[in-house]
């Protein structure tokens, strides 16, 4: 049973109400973005039927939907890697291109992922601040779409900032890029943790894409050691039937897709009475699950009602197979999982 979002927190809210409602779903799977996962998450816990969902940030998720550490959730569940994963990761790239101690240039917009990158408690900025970096911006964030970025590129360049980190969107990556470059401040390298799950798309022009040489994060790719939980079937195994489908590139979010199908399944599985929506739940809080996104374990993540994924160093770079492949760059924390290029500079 599937049900369009519309990519609209409203769209996503109507989903999956009519999910419930007319198809008396067991449990509801999503993957979705900033506006719709909480939406969805939310009329789930509403409505008392099970949700698990991925791909958002999980203090975003937990925190930002108005969960405490003593006041969980229900029904609905999570998996991910958080804020300060990322900072941790991209804190990795910036020292071993550059040193320890970076000014890095923040590129972040007035709404939440700005908002969250910010968070000197539980956001990026404050583990980046810990390991020694220091991050600037300008006093006034911009909303997206962006209009114009060259006060961006004035601040980093005052600053000294010849890092930028980002969760910009590809459009307003490009324009600060091109913005950058037009007054001789190409930074040496950008980070960015938004909207590079998907390759870059080559120009009609031939011109360089936005996010080409872009470093990013890794949750997964066909070289992760991992099998699925439901048939046996290797990340490898499955790019390269989405490949053989499709006649399009793998994507990262395939393997996280698929995970969630393996965590529903085990729970309808393993819940003491599988038409009830409490016990259905409770299956999901006490999972412990081997999938083909990684190891998932709801009972020992870092608040209730999440289980975390490890990440990677990637960049997007020139490939063989495909016009920009992500290259694994960086890994201190991904056993079995090989590191595949060097880290370059932008050109």
């Amino acid at each position: 049973m599937i049900r369009d979002s519309r990519s609209t927190a409203e769209g996503g809210r109507q989903a999956a109400r009519e999910l419930v409602r007319d198809e008396d779903a067991r449990i509801v799977v999503t993957l979705a973005g900033t506006q719709v996962l909480p939406a969805v998450a939310d009329a789930c816990e509403e409505a008392g039927v099970p949700c698990v969902s991925s791909t958002f940030p999980w203090q975003v998720y937990y925190y930002g939907r108005g969960a405490a550490d003593t006041s969980p959730f229900r029904f609905t569940y999570h998996f991910c890697w958080g804020l300060d994963d990322i900072a941790a990761t991209f804190a990795d790239l910036w020292e071993r291109l550059a040193g320890p101690g970076r000014t890095v240039g923040c590129l972040w917009n007035d709404g939440p992922q700005g908002g969250w990158s910010r968070d000197r408690e539980r956001g990026f900025a404050a583990v980046a601040h810990r390991l020694g970096h220091r991050l600037v911006e300008p006093a006034a964030a911009y909303t997206e779409p962006a209009a114009d970025l060259t006060g961006h590129v004035e601040t980093f360049s005052e600053a000294g900032a010849d890092i930028v980190t980002s969760a910009a969107t590809a459009r307003d990556l490009g324009l600060y890029r091109a913005q950058a470059a037009e007054r001789g401040a190409t930074p040496r390298l950008i980070t960015c943790s938004r909207w590079l799950a998907y390759p870059p798309t080559v120009t009609p022009d031939g011109g360089r894409p936005s996010h080409a040489d872009v470093a990013t994060l890794v949750y997964w790719t066909p070289d992760h050691p991992y099998r699925s939980s439901l048939d046996g079937r290797t990340a490898a195994e499955l790019a390269e039937a989405y490949e053989r489908r499709t006649g399009r590139q793998w994507l990262q979010p395939l393997g996280l897709a698929h995970a969630l199908f393996e965590v529903a399944v085990h729970a309808l599985r393993t819940a003491a009475d599988p038409t009830d929506p409490a016990a259905v739940a409770e299956a999901v809080g006490r999972t412990r699950l081997e999938t083909v996104a990684g190891p998932l374990d709801w009972t020992g993540g870092p608040v209730p009602n999440v289980a975390t994924v490890r990440l990677a160093g990637g960049q997007w770079q020139p490939g063989t197979r495909h016009p920009y492949e992500l290259a694994v760059v960086s890994n201190p924390h991904i056993e079995g999982l090989p590191v595949g290029a060097d880290l370059v500079p932008l050109r």
